[in-house]
């Protein structure tokens, strides 16, 4: 089974499966695909997490998330009030050193099957022409204001000075290069090559920080993932700076409490599931004193959370 938030990055998947590749093949192709068709859902200038299980079980987590660059200060996203701007939002100096091509590579080095050039190949298809759907139109018109501002986006998404129409056969040939690049030559075209020269000219022209040693040394790393139980049941998710582990684990020690929930769609399970909900993602957005925090120290608030001793205390009635 694939699924994904695009209808042509899941057929992508599936073709990779039916060529006899495995799961994390498919999870790659399906990456690369998003890039072109649903670059919100997956993009080669981001970042991301994979909770994978083999077939003899062994779980492993993949943290290849993006990486702020050496120059990045504390204060350089607020204002000499301490109020936080626009900076972090969009731009240059908004972007971290990407990590998906990196932690793609890695998975596939660990687990794939295929030929790398063979789970990059529908990408660089769709890069060459695919029919824009309806939703992405109005992804792009909705997005006008932002993808104006910078003439590369402008150029590529705002032909005639509007989004693409549905049915429109879109073409991206910068993209379908990039992606063969890499296709062609792994993750050192990009973290080395010719890519990352690109990348470091672009953030010199827009001010951003990412410079070449940035990008030569990011490296996605192995994580031991977050083991939670519920009801008997064993559950992995993946561990910080993923914060999605810790916050379920504690979502569902706190419905573990009860006895029996009540009826699934009911306003009763509705109002239980909500509060569990808002009390994990309070715990989840504490302002905390100190924003870097020793690994220890995380892991060790990271095992704490997902007990159900702890939980049990922390949502006691005062």
């Amino acid at each position: 089974m694939v699924v994904t938030a695009h209808p042509l990055a899941t057929q992508a998947g599936v073709d990779i499966l039916k060529q006899g590749g495995n799961a994390i093949d498919a999870a790659v192709a399906v990456a690369f695909a998003l890039e072109v068709v649903l670059p919100d859902a997956g993009n080669i200038g981001g970042g991301g997490f994979i909770v994978h299980r083999t077939a003899g079980g062994e779980v492993t987590a993949l943290d290849y998330r993006e990486a702020a660059p050496a120059a990045a200060t504390h204060d350089m996203f607020v204002d000499s009030t301490g109020n936080p701007t626009e900076k972090s939002l969009a731009g240059h100096l908004a972007s971290g050193v990407p990590g998906s091509v990196a932690g793609l590579y890695e998975a596939w080095k660990k687990y794939g099957s295929l030929p790398w050039a063979a789970v990059i190949a529908p990408a660089i298809r769709l890069a060459q022409g695919h029919v824009v759907d309806s939703a992405r139109s109005r992804d792009i018109a909705s997005d006008r204001p932002l993808l104006a501002r910078f003439p590369a986006s402008r150029a590529q998404f705002l032909v005639h000075d509007s989004a693409p129409p549905p049915g429109t056969m879109w073409r991206q040939p910068d993209l379908a290069r990039t992606l063969q690049l890499i296709s062609d030559s792994g993750p050192d075209v990009f973290y080395r090559g010719q890519i990352a020269d690109l990348i470091v000219a672009e953030m010199q022209r827009g001010g951003g920080l990412i410079t070449k040693d940035d990008l030569r040394n990011y490296r996605a790393k192995w994580r031991t993932p977050v083991r939670l139980s519920y009801r008997g049941h064993t559950i992995y998710s993946m561990p910080p700076p993923s914060s999605g582990g810790v916050t379920m684990g504690e979502i569902l020690n706190i419905l573990e409490g009860y006895d029996t929930l009540p009826a699934f769609g009911t306003t009763a399970y509705v109002h239980l599931v909500t509060e569990a909900m808002r009390r994990a993602f309070i715990d989840r957005n504490r302002p905390r004193r100190r924003r870097l925090r020793p690994r220890a120290a995380t892991a060790s608030r990271c095992r704490r959370r997902t007990t159900r001793s702890w939980t049990r205390r922390a949502t006691r009635p005062p």
